[in-house]
């Protein structure tokens, strides 16, 4: 803490000292991050003069909980390792999570292939070409009990990537457990059901945005009453990343959609402290180093004071952003697959250093195909080495107190407020995705990233400069077509033995749900467990609901 004399002598000298400086002797004219914040040569307690440590910083596992959510860090315990991984068929996958937890993976994260994403049975046409070629491909609670055989659902927390089928899944996995005899307020896991961000960025969004929230409350209102582990929302950020937006704007987005949902969930008629300590989120972690870091930063102390503040949430839980991290698979490169490696381990890094609780990291061949087991493990080998030889899990928040790091968080934080502003005044997410004001922010900011690198004002390496137009080869994983034969068959035989007549009565009741006010949860849970099929319950809500199509355009 320096005081005022010390303060006004620094200023003195800082600006000598500048003045000495000969701006040719810099490699650029500027330096800035990815979103355009310029990047001094130097950074002093001069930028950090005004601060309040208590007020603004204060201490690891305290309000607002800048320096991370837990008081001892990874000191007590380490994030959840959580490999993304799906492919093929349920066997395929399952075969796969067992050699990861084998290998030390501590969660499980499925990836479900485009039919499933869209809501369509492995056999319906409009999925055809589709199967298992980015995810494992399920249709009914058959699928699921393949895919989890052998594993115990109340000893292992799974995070499952779905949007719009979301309820229908959780539904399918919740029948699965308590056929394994699991209790509900045992169950743990995330399912990532944030449709608001398909709208902005993923575009994987079936119905209109009224119903589709609809139905994410109703998750949030069943998980608070029947599964009180479960995170019924992971409001992502990281697909709006990868659509193209800049750091800032992934962060105010998605913090403005977690705002929204919020807001929603609170005019069901839950009181805040009753679900938010569930949300969780779902960030990028991208290139640039310092950027990222005071982003993770930034949007724990924007989360606690908005939910504090704006919302009246008392329950410190509350509070607390809890976040999982996944590096980028945008940043990847087909060139030169070996460097991506080296990315993925500083975007962990980073991810780390940012106070993440739990993290997947790409493999090198992302660029090319679903990471091959090679692939995979190497990936998984990183986090270990992060977490177990450099030393930057024995403290909590290391880069805390940096002038540099502090001065990025806090303009990060100034810049989501502004976008915050712009988004209430055109009346709040909803009309400002259907107006396409935040779809055109991103595709602004993308094309100002593309045009840097074309004009190599950013070089990726391998890519426009260093490229040695060498062939590289890495090997594969490919899909085998055979197996689609093989999934539709077992498909058909669910629908041969299953009780067509309750699977019927089933989905009767589910229409009728979804016409009135009710909760929609406990009427999926029933017709999953009848065995009624994906597209099936999903052709119910499409009924009921209406297909969506945006009437904006750039």
């Amino acid at each position: 803490m320096d005081s005022p004399e010390d303060l006004a002598e620094l200023r003195e000298r800082s600006a000598r000292w500048r003045d000495q400086q000969d701006p040719g002797a810099q490699r650029k004219a500027s330096f800035k991050t990815p979103s355009q914040v310029t990047v001094d040569q130097v950074y002093t307690p001069e930028n950090m003069s005004g601060a309040k440590y208590l007020e603004d910083q204060g201490l690891p596992g305290e309000y607002p909980y800048l320096r991370g959510v837990h008081a001892s860090g990874y000191r007590g315990r380490l994030w959840t390792m959580r490999m993304f991984a799906g492919f093929g068929r349920p066997e395929e996958t399952n075969a796969r999570f067992r050699f990861l937890l084998e290998q030390g993976q501590t969660g499980l994260s499925v990836a479900f292939d485009m039919p499933t994403l869209y809501g369509y049975d492995t056999d319906d046409p409009r999925g055809a070409g589709e199967f298992g070629t980015c995810g494992v491909a399920v249709s009914s609670l058959a699928d699921m009990e393949t895919l989890f055989q052998g594993i115990k659902l109340d000893q292992i927390t799974t995070s499952m990537t779905i949007n719009s089928p979301a309820a229908i899944i959780w539904a399918m996995y919740i029948a699965l457990a308590e056929k394994q005899g699991a209790s509900l307020d045992r169950l743990g896991g995330t399912i990532q059901n944030d449709i608001l961000k398909e709208y902005i960025a993923q575009n994987e969004y079936i119905f209109p945005p009224g119903p589709s929230v609809r139905l994410v409350v109703d998750t949030v209102e069943f998980a608070t009453r029947q599964v009180p582990q479960w995170n019924p929302i992971s409001i992502s950020g990281y697909h709006i990343r990868e659509a193209g937006s800049n750091a800032i704007q992934e962060l105010a987005f998605t913090l403005a959609d977690g705002f929204e949902y919020v807001r929603q969930t609170l005019d069901r008629g839950l009181k805040v402290d009753e679900f938010a300590p569930r949300l969780s989120f779902f960030f990028n972690s991208h290139n640039n180093f310092f950027e990222e870091v005071g982003k993770f930063r930034a949007a724990r102390r924007i989360w606690a004071r908005e939910m504090q503040e704006t919302f009246g949430a008392k329950d410190p839980r509350s509070h607390q952003l809890r976040f999982h991290a996944q590096t980028s698979g945008q940043t990847l490169t087909a060139q030169q697959p070996d460097n991506n490696v080296v990315r993925v381990s500083f975007q962990a890094l980073a991810a780390v250093l940012g106070g993440c609780q739990s993290l997947h990291t790409n493999g090198k061949d992302e660029a090319w195909a679903l990471p091959s087991e090679e692939a995979a493990l190497q990936a998984l080998r990183t986090q270990q080495i992060i977490a177990h030889e450099t030393g930057v899990t024995d403290t909590v928040d290391p880069l805390g107190g940096s002038y540099f790091v502090e001065t990025m968080t806090n303009s990060l934080e100034e810049s989501s407020y502004d976008y915050f502003r712009r988004i209430d005044d055109i009346g709040g997410v909803i009309p400002a995705l259907e107006t396409g004001f935040l779809q055109r922010e991103i595709a602004d900011a993308s094309y100002l990233y593309q045009l840097e690198e074309d004009r190599k004002e950013r070089i990726t390496v391998g890519v426009n400069e260093y490229n040695t137009g060498d062939g590289t080869e890495i090997p594969l994983l490919r899909v085998d077509r055979e197996g689609e034969k093989k999934q539709i068959e077992g498909l058909n035989e669910v629908r041969r033995t299953r009780d067509n007549r309750e699977v019927a009565q089933r989905l009767k009741a589910l229409e009728m749900a979804a016409r009135g006010p009710e909760n929609t949860m406990p009427y999926l849970v029933e017709a999953a467990k009848a065995y009624a099929t994906l597209g099936e319950m999903m052709d119910v809500f499409r009924e009921v609901f209406g297909e969506y199509h945006p009437s904006w355009g750039f």
